[in-house]
């Protein structure tokens, strides 16, 4: 027999080891208890991590559910000098029939052109300044700048720009009640002159022709300028009928929220946000450990932007139907109006997203508050539940548990 020595130890033992710590991995397989099996043939294992939930499902999903899930990280960029644009609508979603959205960036001088929209335009800040301009149907003009967490709102065919500030422009979400929308379709300054005749243009505009010598042949989109002066007054053009009635920005952040040790939610609808009539939204935080809770919108479909953690999302369609889904940054969900769903965090730091709806007024209902204001008796014989159990639940709504 043959002593082992030093050497022959380490190696065993390094193998022993190695052995257990790959038994010790989890495993990213299709594979529940004795249910499944492995997937042998090709896949995208980078994808299968992000989608735990798509690969193996919680035992309460069932039926069939249609995707209610997209990222950004997916959609065409549209990348031009001065910044970028990418959409997601319902030709990248198909379920998404009253809401589509826009990322955009823009650098410090970048410009989004004087353009509008046959639909309104609700926006977010995410990163950085920029300068807002508008005017709307009767001459009243607009000027605003905007920073992280405020919000805009242009109704629908009120023209308008937006310009990155110093010193490294900014980024917002664009969103627009209704899912076949596209930058794409946009009314463009630019694309409008270089298709009428430049002396019914210069008539128009009581000027001669040759000022219109250098115009540009097709729809500037994005581009660079120079940023403009850094005095908001400076950038003022006086206007005789004076200034809109209805603010077009909305301080979404610096709001007082609806609190919980789960985390917070603050609302904007047509009660303080006055002029945003087809947009409510809510910009909720979760904390780790804690959810949304279980509830319902009965007045519109719910549009969901995630701006930074990880999440889960069930969807109860009714008819034994239901579908769970995994979200973070930069994704896209979409809940239909009245199924039932809960968002919770998943991850070890903050959930933050938005919450948007075709709709002037933000609704929802509570599973919790429904049960704890009907007679817990009634409640009781329907699920088999202690009486005591449901006379102990909160009668007042707590977004975030």
């Amino acid at each position: 027999m043959n002593t082992p020595n030093r050497r022959s130890l380490l190696a065993a033992a390094a193998a022993l080891g190695a052995t257990a710590a790959a038994s010790a991995q989890p495993r990213n397989e299709p594979v529940i208890g004795d249910k499944g099996a492995t997937i042998v043939g090709p896949r995208n294992p980078e994808r299968e991590l992000q989608n735990p939930d798509i690969l193996r499902p919680p035992s309460t999903d069932h039926g069939s559910v249609p995707n209610l899930r997209f990222s950004f990280a997916d959609a065409h960029m549209k990348i031009r000098t001065g910044g970028w644009s990418r959409e997601v609508t319902q030709r990248e979603l198909a379920i998404s029939t009253t809401m589509a959205g826009v990322n955009m960036r823009l650098t410090s001088g970048g410009v989004r052109e004087l353009h509008w929209h046959k639909q309104a335009e609700w926006a977010f800040m995410l990163a950085g300044k920029a300068r807002i301009t508008a005017v709307d149907n009767d001459g009243h003009n607009f000027i605003a700048d905007v920073g992280p967490g405020d919000l805009w709102y242009f109704p629908s065919g009120i023209p308008h720009s937006i310009q990155g500030l110093p010193d490294d422009g900014c980024e917002f979400l664009l969103a627009f009640p209704d899912g076949e929308f596209s930058e794409d379709s946009t009314f463009a300054i630019t694309d409008l002159f270089a298709h009428n005749d430049p002396g019914a243009l210069a008539k128009n505009l009581a000027i001669d022709t040759t000022a219109l010598g250098q115009l540009p042949k097709q729809e500037r989109f994005i581009f660079q300028a120079e940023p403009p002066p850094p005095a908001l007054e400076a950038d003022a053009v006086h206007d005789a009928l004076g200034a809109v009635p209805l603010d077009m920005v909305f301080h979404l952040t610096q709001q007082p929220p609806t609190s919980s040790p789960g985390g917070n939610v603050r609302i904007a609808d047509t009660r303080n946000f006055k002029i945003s009539t087809d947009v409510a939204a809510a910009l909720v935080e979760v904390n780790p450990g804690h959810m949304r809770e279980l509830h319902w919108h009965p007045n519109a479909d719910e549009w969901q932007y995630y701006m930074a953690g990880q999440a889960r999302m069930t969807v109860f369609a009714a008819e034994a139907r239901a579908r769970t889904f995994d979200y973070r940054a930069g994704d896209v969900g979409y809940v239909p109006m009245s199924m039932s769903h809960f968002i919770e965090n998943t991850g070890d730091e903050p959930l933050r997203f938005l919450e948007l709806f075709k709709s002037p007024r933000f609704m929802d209902v509570s599973l919790a508050q429904w049960m704890a204001l009907t007679p817990p008796e009634l409640v009781a014989a329907h699920l088999n539940i202690d009486r005591a159990v449901v006379e102990k639940l909160r009668k007042d709504k707590q977004p975030v548990v």
